[in-house]
Parts: structure tokens; C-alpha cells; sequence
């Protein structure tokens, strides 16, 4: 009998320059030196920090204390001496305060990183304080503080967990290799997702394109009731929250609202194994797996990084530079941010570092819009790019909010598909942006 495949309307089929890095194991690399440890890592307010200039700190040990409901405190990944709090560039792009720490490589753990009880030894609020106490976010590029979404209005009743392994960005296999080496650990974090939020059913949903992960994961859910592998067809943007649950649960999440307004969170697979680490071994989130990938790399690579590890030292890692680079990318290259320093940290939210050259770098030449609505048929939010772009460019934002500017997910596919390569996707981002500041004021 043939398996399901679940989609949803829209969306493209870009190359996935997956193979450059798909076959190769996760490796550990330890920082040489320094760590850059940003005090907001996270959507929502930023850290206060906890140490001084000249502290002596370890592995694991809370350095920053979130602040409101929507944060997470940061951790170091290392021991060794605080050498400066001060502004530092961020691979999101803005300047952040910043702990810098100067490792001494003994990678000393902290006293109070401790096991705690097994999963079903811990109440749901018990679940809740370890991940917010973890610093524990999205780790798909979103970097909702977690322990919120395990939080929702008591009026919201979640049954359906979904953790997002799709990666449907091109070039990154982070999550790919995640599956494949840690399936058990994953699903662990899954049962300790819904445990908490006392949902009834789990899914993971992988894209059919990683059949290896699939047979992986299904491994691991099969001695538990209530959790499955969906198989979701090839498709960028897949791995969008509202688009995975679409496929999935057939629900839609209305505009301006949350998933648990459908009674759904969703997670991301390298989240849940966070979680999964917390508990079984008290630990904090201080690493995570990034791609190191391109054409621009001699060997790209899989692997798991001390958060605040320069882009510098992986890239160096991974053999430099093949050529001279065109563009660094944080991310994919879809949604991704592209760099102009190569000395800005490993944050939480870093699932890869792409390096293009100089030849793949194709100068936007902007002509006119020609009326073929590619954007349209495109478009997974089912709205009106070319329109939207075009009184973005006029500055007529009350009219791009008439079009529903908001809803834009910033997937990029409007862009990928224009003939006339209009900057569809960049003038509705700046829509966005007024409208949202228009509406706090």
C-alpha cells in the first residue's frame, strides 16, 4: 500500500545541493579561543547578565537571566575567564550585548548540571521549568523561546504535537543527520513535548526525500502509542509552521494567530533532542549541530559547535575557502542572512553556515513586472506578491496591509520564480516591518 504524502498548495521545488554534505557524520569541534556569547539569542526581551569582567565561569553555567515571559537565559559553553560585556555583531545582523569569554579548554562543567527524573517521573510543570531553566529555543531558525509554547492560554487545548524535520532550506542536513545519529533521543524529546502540554498524538514530519531518517525515526516511535512519522512530499516551503500542520492535520491557523489556536505546536526535531539532553542529563543548551556547506567550501561538514564559536573557526575547520567567496550566509539561502563579517558567533538559532563564490552570485537586474503571476501560483500564504511589492515600492503601506503584507512568511519563493527577478520578497519584508511599527505605535 502506497504511504500518504502530505503537501499544501503552492511553494516550489528548488535544487537541495543536499549531497554537498548529507553523507557525512556529525563531528565535535571545540573553540581554539574565545566564545561570543549574545545576551539575546531568541525572540523577545534579552538577557540581564549574571557575571563581571575577569569572572571565572564553567560549562553550563547561567550567564544571563531571561527577562518577561517571552526570553530564555544563555549559558556558557565553556570554561575559562570573562574578558568583556560589551556590543558585539550578531549573525542576525544587529550589534548585541555580548560575554565574551576566553576558554581556557579544560571545558569544566558547572556543579548544578545534574540528571534529572526519567520522563515519566516528571509532572508536566516540572518539564516546563527544565526547558525554560535550559535556555531551550527553536532551533529551526525561529528561536521562539520554547517554554512558551509549552505554555499555552489555558483556554487552548492542545492535542497534536508535530516536530518539523523537514529542512527544506537547500544545502542544510544538520536535522538530516540529527534523525539519523540521535532518532531515540529525538522521540524522547517528543513524548517530553506532549507529557508537558498533555496532547494525545505525535508526529514527525520528514520529507520524503530523507527515507533513511524516515525508516530511523519510525524505529524509534515504534514501542510508543500515539506517536508516527508523517511523510511529506519534497516541497520548499515544507518545513513552515503553517504548513507542516496543513499538510499534517488538515487545520489551517487563522491570520494573526498562534497554532494553539488549533490546539497544534510545533517544534523543530533538533529542539526536542535539546529537551531530550536537558532532561536526561541536566544540560543546558550550549551547542548545537550546524552545516558548514557550499560550493564555496573545501569540505563541507555536519557539526556540533559550542554556541558563541566564531564562523571563522569553522569555516577555517572545514578547509577555507574554495575560491574567493561571493556571500556567507547564516542560514540557507532562502530565508537565510547573509554576513559581512565571518567573525560573528554561533547562535542558537545557526543551523548552517553557506558559503557561495563569486560566479553564483547573480546581480539582481530588476525589469518590469510582466503580469505572469508565477509569484501567485507560488505563493503558500495564497496571496498577491506582485501587488503587495508594488505598493511597498510606493510607500502605500495601508494598501500592502489591505493585501495582507502580515501573512507573508518570507519563504522567498515569489522571488525565486520572477522572471523579471522584481524584489518581491525584500519590499514585502519592509511592508511588514511598517506595518507592525505602525501598529505598536
Amino acid at each position: 500500500m502506497k504511504t500518504r504524502e502530505y503537501t499544501f498548495f503552492g511553494g516550489i521545488h528548488p535544487r537541495s545541493y543536499k549531497e554537498l554534505s548529507n553523507k557525512y557524520p556529525i563531528e565535535e569541534y571545540l573553540p581554539k579561543s574565545q566564545v561570543i556569547i549574545p545576551l539575546q539569542q531568541h525572540i523577545g526581551a534579552p538577557c540581564t547578565p549574571l557575571v563581571k569582567v575577569n569572572d571565572y565561569v564553567k560549562v553550563g553555567q547561567k550567564i544571563g537571566e531571561a527577562n518577561g515571559f517571552v526570553s530564555a537565559p544563555v549559558h556558557s559553553s565553556v570554561s575559562g575567564k570573562v574578558v568583556a560585556i560589551e556590543d558585539r555583531p550578531s549573525s542576525s545582523g544587529k550589534l548585541v550585548k555580548s560575554i565574551v569569554i576566553e576558554s581556557d579548554g579544560e571545558f569544566n562543567y558547572d556543579d548544578n548540571i545534574k540528571p534529572n527524573e526519567d520522563i515519566n517521573n516528571l509532572k508536566p510543570e516540572e518539564i516546563r521549568y527544565i526547558v525554560r531553566e535550559a535556555g531551550i529555543v527553536g532551533m529551526g531558525g525561529a528561536t521562539f523561546p520554547t517554554m512558551v509554547k509549552l505554555n499555552p492560554p489555558s483556554d487552548k487545548k492542545i492535542d497534536i504535537v508535530i516536530l518539523n524535520g523537514a529542512e527544506c532550506e537547500p544545502y542544510l542536513t544538520a536535522d538530516h543527520r540529527l534523525m539519523l545519529e540521535k532518532p531515540v533521543d529525538i522521540v524522547h524529546g517528543l513524548l517530553a513535548i506532549m507529557k508537558a502540554l498533555g496532547a494525545s498524538k505525535g508526529y514527525v514530519g520528514i520529507e520524503d526525500n530523507k527515507q533513511d531518517a524516515i525508516k530511523e525515526i519510525r524505529k524509534a516511535c515504534k514501542e510508543y502509542e500515539g506517536v508516527e512519522v508523517a511523510v511529506l512530499k519534497t516541497k520548499y516551503p515544507q518545513g513552515s509552521e503553517k504548513h507542516i500542520i496543513k499538510a499534517i492535520t488538515g487545520r489551517e491557523v487563522p491570520s494573526g494567530k498562534i497554532p494553539a489556536e488549533i490546539g497544534v505546536v510545533v517544534d523543530n526535531v533538533g529542539t526536542a533532542f535539546a529537551i531530550a539532553e536537558a532532561i536526561k542529563y541536566g544540560k543546558p543548551l550550549i551547542e548545537r549541530v550546524v552545516t558548514v556547506t557550499g560550493e564555496g567550501i573545501m569540505t563541507p561538514k555536519n557539526l556540533r559547535v559550542k554556541i558563541g564559536t566564531p564562523f571563522r573557526e569553522l569555516i577555517e575547520y572545514c578547509g577555507g575557502f574554495k575560491g574567493t567567496p561571493g556571500k556567507v550566509i547564516s542560514g540557507g539561502p532562502m530565508m537565510g542572512i547573509a554576513q559581512y563579517s565571518i567573525d560573528v558567533p554561533v547562535i542558537k538559532g545557526t543551523s548552517g553556515i553557506l558559503v557561495l563564490p563569486e560566479d553564483m552570485i547573480a546581480l539582481k537586474n530588476p525589469k518590469p513586472c510582466i503580469k505572469c503571476a508565477r509569484c501567485v501560483d507560488a505563493c503558500p500564504m495564497n496571496l498577491l506578491p506582485l501587488f503587495i511589492s508594488a505598493y511597498s515600492l510606493k510607500n502605500d503601506f495601508d494598501k500592502c496591509k489591505e493585501y495582507h503584507a502580515v501573512d507573508c512568511i518570507e519563504c522567498g519563493s515569489c522571488s525565486y520564480v520572477c522572471p523579471s527577478k522584481r524584489p518581491l520578497v525584500e519590499s514585502i519584508r519592509l511592508a511588514k516591518g511598517e506595518i507592525l511599527r505602525k501598529g505598536r505605535k
